[in-house]
């Protein structure tokens, strides 16, 4: 298989087969070399074709509680009191600016993914 660049999803297609076929190739050969190649173009092709948009603020503070990375007694420290951290995850309140802060800084997540605009109770928040 020629290495150019993926189009459609036939191109798409061809590449992951060839992938399935050098997969494990040896780091530093010929077909190392071209198994980087062609997955660096399939992750370009698929994040173009079909991207993935990361979650509003809330959805990944639920996320996070449901995955049992962190617990709700957790979030209500980070938040203030409960019933606060309450109103925030139903989405009666919006996080504040202090509150990303918080959260960003305590549970080491981009404070880039907590600011981006989310519904809350009906309308947008910014």
């Amino acid at each position: 298989m020629d290495i150019r660049p993926i189009r459609s999803d036939q191109d798409h297609a061809a590449a992951l087969a060839e992938i399935e076929r050098l997969w494990g190739a040896v780091p530093g050969s010929d077909d190392g070399d071209k198994l980087d190649v062609l997955a660096t173009l399939v992750n370009a092709y698929e994040e173009q074709r079909w991207p993935v948009e990361a979650p509003d603020p809330i959805s990944l503070l639920n996320q996070f509680l449901l995955s049992g990375e962190r617990t709700r007694e957790d979030f209500n420290g980070l938040i203030g009191t409960p019933d606060l951290a309450d109103d925030v995850l139903a989405r009666r309140r919006p996080l504040t600016v202090e509150m990303i802060h918080r959260i960003a800084n305590g549970w080491s997540i981009s404070a880039d993914l907590l600011v981006r605009p989310y519904r809350l109770d009906g309308f947008e928040a910014a």
